[in-house]
């Protein structure tokens, strides 16, 4: 079958690897793309916010399945309008989407579904807002209601912080992501990633990660999109699993279902690990952002036959997805200066070198100039994926890997699995 794939970041670069894995991938497209996505599909300059442009081009072609790798285009009904122009797509509705594109929305289903989650209350002007931040005192959680790429989420320490953030989100710093605030109890604990992958009525797990979103090592700084992660997550023991599944992400499906808003594609449940139990901090509708850059690399079933089961409502009908038991873990190497303002279109040189080692290098942010050199054009760049017996070894062989990338403009974050690696140090 011939495939369309939406997007043009690090995700979408592991999802073309590994649809080009399958044996029901004829020819790969992609709308818009990278330049490492370019060596396994063919590119095409349509944007991914552009339904009209992108359901002309299947017919075009002939598409047989859409694949869509980012939150914006899912919230902007791209499912829908692929739907009602025939083609078959892997992602969820407009309406489902709203798990991810509105955190209020979130909330309430939480709410009216028993799930386990922060206390939490939404606002749509700042006064309110300030006045229930001074009642509560922080720490307490600030976040945008809509997309904000992964930076619209404030932990704040105090209350004048907490304001400021309350401020900056109605004065437009996330734009229309503000027109409505969040503000959520602090949860105590260690963050994980769930994933399952959904047809409507049934989840399957899809695996487990910890990403790392502060820009600086031992995590501070400002947030980022994801500067690294690893997968499995080591924290999330089996019995955790369970326990997520059966009261998270399964009272999800079923509330979503009684709402007529049927969910089909990836639920990636980002956990508080509380003493509890798990609580749910906030969906996404899609593959996480490095997390799918070492989810990828271990899976060993078919994701083609994997998303189609989804979208047609047959998972039940697979047998249970299969894993490579090594530990991946990924570093992202950004343009220095992000998550601020940074130079564009700086020169890369060593991708072959770094792959060499046994690492795989997954494009986000990049380009070819008209003599072929590869340049940097995002903030985040490159994603160098190592794998190993346990994540102190995937460790090693990612940061490896990335000595031998040629990149002065670049930078990473030195610690990538640092917590997990201090667990293994104390059990040996």
């Amino acid at each position: 079958m011939d495939i369309l794939l939406i997007g043009s970041g690090g995700r979408e670069h592991a999802l073309a690897w590994k649809l080009t894995q399958s044996l029901h991938c004829d020819e790969l497209y992609c709308a818009p793309g990278n330049a490492g996505i370019a060596d396994l599909a063919t590119c095409v300059p349509i944007d991914p916010m552009d339904n009209a442009a992108i359901v002309a081009f299947c017919r075009e072609k002939n598409i047989d399945f859409v694949v869509v790798g980012p939150e914006q285009p899912l919230v902007n009904g791209l499912v829908d309008a692929l739907e009602a122009a025939g083609f078959d797509a892997f992602g969820p509705t407009q309406a489902a989407a709203q798990l991810e594109g509105s955190k209020g929305f979130t909330k309430d289903l939480c709410a009216e579904y028993d799930i386990p989650t922060a206390a939490y209350q939404r606002f749509n002007n700042a006064p309110k807002a300030k006045m229930y931040v001074r009642q509560q005192g922080a720490p307490i959680v600030i976040k945008a209601d809509g997309l904000a790429a992964g930076k619209g989420v404030v932990v704040a320490e105090t209350v004048e912080e907490a304001c400021e953030a309350i401020d900056a989100c109605f004065e437009g710093s996330f734009g229309e992501a503000g027109a409505e605030v969040v503000v959520e109890e602090f949860l105590q604990g260690e963050e994980a990633s769930l994933f399952a992958i959904c047809d409507g009525q049934t989840a399957v797990l899809m695996g487990t990660a910890q990403d790392h979103k502060r820009v600086g090592d031992g995590d501070t700084g400002p947030n980022t999109g994801g500067m690294g992660a690893y997968s499995p997550a080591p924290v999330l023991t089996q019995e955790l699993i369970d326990e997520a599944m059966t009261d998270i992400i399964v009272p999800t499906l079923a509330g979503m279902h009684a709402k007529g808003h049927p969910f089909r594609g990836i639920l990636y449940a980002g956990l508080m690990l509380t003493a509890d139990g798990p609580s749910l901090i906030e969906y996404n509708t899609r593959f996480g952002d490095p997390e799918c850059q070492v989810l990828m690399p271990r899976l060993k079933s078919d994701l083609v036959e994997l998303m189609l089961a989804s979208s047609k409502g047959s998972l039940l009908e697979l047998p249970e997805a299969e894993w490579d038991g090594r530990t991946a873990l990924t570093v992202v190497m950004a343009s220095k200066g992000y998550p601020g303002s940074y130079e564009k279109n700086t020169v890369i040189e060593g991708i072959e070198d770094a792959e060499k080692t046994g690492t795989l290098v997954f494009h986000a942010g990049t380009s070819r100039g008209g003599d072929g050199a590869l340049l940097a054009t995002g903030g985040r760049v490159l994603n160098v994926t190592g794998f190993g017996d346990s994540v102190t070894q995937a460790q090693k062989a990612a940061y490896e890997g990335v000595a031998k990338v040629r990149w002065n403009n670049g930078f990473t974050r030195s610690d990538i699995g640092w917590r997990a690696i201090a667990r293994e140090k104390e059990s040996t």
